[in-house]
């Protein structure tokens, strides 16, 4: 959206709803001050991929959410896949150049809603019922669905083949017309459970606060499918410290969603943005309850939604939000580091910033810092509204030896009139280990 706007093998459906009280301190005027985004540093991509138009000529292409598959055999020969909302999936080189341009599914019927693809993610060596494979998933907001394409970076015809099985559930929805009304699967997160070797997904539904955990399952002929293990549903009411109770302004009936969503390996735990609140830490598994270890600086912030406008004017800020990170919150990725420690890197969409937490949960998820991604010249600009965010902290050929973070830009400049342009920003990850260690 932009600015205006370990795991247990049960098969029992829980929804759990949360009650969950605010941090209690304020944050001061002089804090937040500090920790804006014109006091960060900056750094500036090496390359964008081309743009997108969500319109009909440009098929109404968006770009949201990126993902980075290695080459282990050769790291230079890595790639990126990245969603387009319903222009499907693409596929770039670390040149940023286009290999493969994959269509999302057509609409069921005449009058029902088009594939469209939010967020991506990669499964590593999922065994199959013919052999492993590693797969990029999908979120199909379209069709309530995930979607599986294995990788082959040596196939004839692009290195995405879809292997979904045809008959994969919808994620949230009982029907068609729910499908429909789009309160569907939205933000998505993948994890491998290193005790049992067993896959997963976490998906968040739109418009709503739901969380569902889905075990990844091999299927007949090579395809794959999921089962629902449980759900967790975020809070959309919160207590202030002054006593008194606030939920996010937004359109009738929409409560807070989330989106970007990561998985720490070492310790199977969950962090999630749930846009206009903050960030969330819980266990992947969904059980236990959530943390909310930093909150958005519009948080508490009261707002009365204008029908005529589709906009929410503001009241007077009562100081209860957080200093380092403005709604929405949006990309979560996590760079690791061979110490075991790292970043969860987090997009403020509403000051255009970048933001770092420590992974360690003996500090608490401390933020460590932040960045922006900011023009290189006058023809690759920066990353403005930033949906999704993608890191991987890996040599990646002569091209990137220090790894790589893509980062999605929701304004690409020089624009072309009025059309809505978008791409992704591919910027070298020693540049931002520098930003964040000076």
């Amino acid at each position: 959206m932009t600015r205006s706007t370990i795991v247990r093998s049960a098969v029992l459906v829980v929804t759990t709803a949360l009650t969950v009280a605010a941090l209690a301190v304020p944050a001061s005027a002089e804090s937040r001050h500090r920790f804006s985004g014109g006091s960060l540093p900056a750094v500036a991509p090496r390359a964008e991929t081309p743009v997108l138009h969500d319109d009909d000529e440009g098929g109404n292409a968006d770009a949201d959410d990126p993902a980075i598959w290695r080459n282990a055999a050769a790291p230079g020969r890595s790639l990126v896949v990245a969603t387009a909302k319903e222009g499907g999936l693409r596929v770039y080189d670390l040149d940023a150049h286009l290999v493969q341009s994959i269509a999302a599914p057509p609409a069921t019927g005449e009058d029902d809603a088009p594939g469209r693809f939010n967020n991506v993610d990669l499964v590593h060596g999922l065994r199959l019922s013919v052999g492993k494979a590693d797969l990029a998933v999908t979120s199909d907001r379209g069709h309530d669905r995930l979607r599986f394409y294995r990788i082959d970076r040596d196939q004839a015809g692009g290195p995405l083949t879809d292997v979904t099985d045809p008959a994969a559930p919808p994620v949230f929805s009982q029907d068609q017309a729910e499908i429909n009304d789009q309160r569907t699967a939205y933000g998505l997160a993948t994890w491998t459970d290193p005790a049992t070797g067993k896959a997963y997904a976490l998906v968040s539904r739109r418009e709503r606060t739901s969380i569902a955990l889905l075990e990844l399952l091999p299927a007949a002929g090579g395809k794959v499918t999921y089962r629902k293990v449980r759900t967790l549903d975020l809070p959309s009411s919160f207590r202030l410290p002054n006593g008194t109770s606030w939920s996010p302004c937004g359109e009738p009936g929409e409560l807070p969603q989330v989106e970007g969503m990561v998985v720490d390996p070492a310790n199977g735990m969950l962090y999630a943005g749930q846009e206009d609140i903050g960030i969330w830490r819980m266990r992947s598994d969904l059980t236990g309850t959530p943390k909310l270890i930093d909150k958005v600086r519009e948080y508490g912030v009261p707002g009365v939604y204008d029908e005529e406008s589709e906009e929410c004017t503001p009241g007077t800020d009562p100081g209860f939000g957080g200093a380092k990170i403005s709604a929405d919150v949006e990309g979560l990725t996590l760079l690791t580091e061979p110490d075991g420690d790292g970043y969860i890197l987090a997009s403020s969409q509403g000051d255009d910033t970048f933001a770092a937490y420590d992974r360690e949960l003996q500090d608490a998820n401390e933020y460590e810092g932040g960045f922006k991604v900011t023009a290189a010249n006058t023809t690759l600009d920066g990353s403005e509204e930033c949906d999704g965010a993608a890191v991987l902290n890996a040599p990646l050929g002569s091209r990137y030896p220090n790894g790589l973070l893509v980062v999605q830009d929701g304004h690409d400049a020089p624009g072309d009139g009025d059309r809505a342009a978008t791409n992704f920003k591919f910027v070298d990850l020693g540049k931002v280990m520098n930003a964040l260690d000076g």
